[in-house]
């Protein structure tokens, strides 16, 4: 069973805050410190050479600090985190003698699945408005004149107080906007056919990538990714992203959207002795792929900013110059795992991980890069004051989970006893965008009177009927028409409605708290 986050402040309960132990060597053993967790940090390696160990050791070590972590399981051998490891044969036996763990005990972590398919996991929604226009413009992959169109239907659906929850929401919206294509050039500038062709293009090519299954409701919430077990441990959320990662805009733009939505809800804490929360961000190449400069700026922003709402943020990746060099001075805690200087540019990796590090007088880092064994590493972490160790070679340790994949009756297992499955396993769909102007248009396509139905449009009644303009006195007609219309022109009735409801619009328009990414792209709830 798990419960809300409550931040436990151990300094407080004359119990000393336990350091995360990351590896050791004959002389010194490298830990990272809670109060530093929020600083960022980098774990860079080839493949192969025990990233996702140390993922597993930074995640077991926050989650028994009561730190709930995210991290996307690309590989699905991360999902191990939910199991406890086997008993040590000799070989484990030797290690851990190696590494002076005494008290090691196999031991499964509380681990909670999700999946934006909904398969290996609970599913992962958001909103199109959560999502926004700049975000989902990237997703589309829009130009400019593209991008410049889509906004404009999301101003138009604010003004006009039209829920955007899904893909036929936008749909409906696009086919709206084609249709009153003038009316709305005139207000917000030109927009073309073309260029709305071109987004429902895009949107086919989303939903084909299964991205229709992500937008939604019940959308997440991120009280339910920051929660405690029982015991107070962190809860440790697995996003399965084996087939997500084959779809590298959808991937990442989820991943910036989420630590978008931490950036914008949590509320400012400064300093504190442990992180509420820690975001592993592995296959980090992907986000900064393709990336405008506006976006790398304002994705270092929200790295910089987003320490003092608790949140520390670790970026995996095989080369740190996958990381731009803005975003990497940015990262305090380092595991650098081995690199092969097969290429020129492979030898170039290798020298820029080298100077990232603090000067060791003991060590020659760049040799020792290429030299590493699997489940060695360079590690230096922040010390007193926030200042950088000198860096370590270390044997890194073991964590006490499985490292490895679980079987699909584990993971359905694990995932029956999750709180929050009935909450999300289940999709909504409520009115929004699609039903009101699915709504209008029948409204539209219906005769305005029975006269019309009567004649079919040319007088005639039907064969056995009495004809509308001799079935009753004419001045009720007239009135009729007056009040409701005809088929060719509006009624009172419809022309005051139709004012209302642009009066009322445009003022809930303006009140819609839509998610656009501002700590990402600038924009507000």
């Amino acid at each position: 069973m798990l419960r809300p986050l409550v931040t436990i402040t151990r300094s407080t309960q004359g119990t000393p805050m336990t350091d995360i132990l990351i590896g050791r060597n004959d002389d010194t053993s490298v830990s990272l410190e809670p109060r530093y967790g929020n600083r960022h940090g980098m774990i860079a390696g080839a493949t192969g050479t025990g990233k996702s160990v140390s993922l597993m050791v930074l995640a077991e070590g926050f989650s028994r600090l009561g730190v709930p972590c995210f991290l996307a399981d690309a590989k699905g051998d991360l999902a191990g985190l939910a199991m406890p490891a086997a008993e040590p044969g000799d070989k484990l036996k030797a290690r851990l003698a190696k590494l002076r763990l005494g008290d090691w005990k196999p031991q499964a972590d509380p681990v909670v699945f999700w999946d934006l398919y909904g398969k290996l996991g609970h599913p992962v929604r958001a909103t199109i408005s959560e999502m926004g226009p700049p975000l989902l413009g990237r997703v589309l992959q829009l130009n400019d004149t593209q991008q410049g169109v889509l906004e404009v239907v999301f101003k138009l659906a604010d003004e006009q107080g039209w829920l955007l929850l899904d893909l036929p929401d936008l749909r409906a919206l696009l086919v709206y906007a084609t249709e009153n294509a003038k009316e709305i050039s005139g207000r917000y500038g030109l927009i073309s056919s073309a260029s709305i062709a071109a987004i429902q293009r895009a949107l086919l090519q989303l939903e084909n990538d299964g991205g229709d299954q992500f937008f939604g409701e019940p959308a997440l919430e991120l009280t339910d990714l920051m929660r405690q077990d029982m015991s107070g441990r962190g809860i440790i959320n697995v996003l399965a992203a084996d087939q997500l990662i084959l779809k590298p805009r959808l991937y990442s733009t989820f991943l910036l959207w989420l630590l978008s939505e931490l950036f914008e809800q949590l509320p400012e804490v400064g300093d504190l002795d442990q992180p509420k929360m820690v975001f592993f961000f592995d296959e980090a190449h992907l986000l900064f792929d393709d990336a405008s400069p506006a976006l790398l700026q304002r994705v270092e922003q929200v790295v910089r900013l987003i320490r003092s709402k608790g949140v520390g943020v670790y970026f995996c990746s095989q080369n740190p110059d996958d990381v731009p060099g803005v975003i990497l001075g940015q990262l305090g805690n380092r595991i650098q795992h081995a690199l092969r200087a097969f290429t020129p540019r492979d030898q170039k990796a290798v020298k820029a991980a080298a100077e990232t590090f603090v000067v060791n007088p003991k060590l020659d880092v760049t040799a020792a890069i290429t030299k590493l064994g699997v489940g060695e590493a360079l590690a230096s972490t922040l010390g007193d004051g926030g200042v950088p160790a000198p860096v370590q070679q270390v044997l890194v340790t073991t964590p006490c989970c499985r490292i490895g994949a679980i079987t699909d009756a584990e993971r359905a297992t694990i995932r029956s006893r999750s709180p929050v499955g009935a909450k999300y396993d289940t999709p909504i769909n409520r009115e929004s965008a699609a039903e009101i102007l699915a709504a209008r248009a029948d409204a539209k396509a219906a005769p305005a009177t029975p006269a019309a139905r009567a004649g079919n449009g040319r007088g005639k009644a039907p064969s056995g009927e009495v004809p509308a303009t001799t079935a009753g006195p004419a001045w009720g007609g007239v009135m009729h028409d007056v009040l409701f219309g005809t088929g060719r022109r509006q009624g009172m009735v419809e022309t005051m409605g139709k004012q209302a409801a642009r009066t009322m619009g445009s003022q809930l328009g303006r009140q819609i708290l839509r998610g656009v990414l501002g700590g990402i792209l600038g924009g507000k709830r």
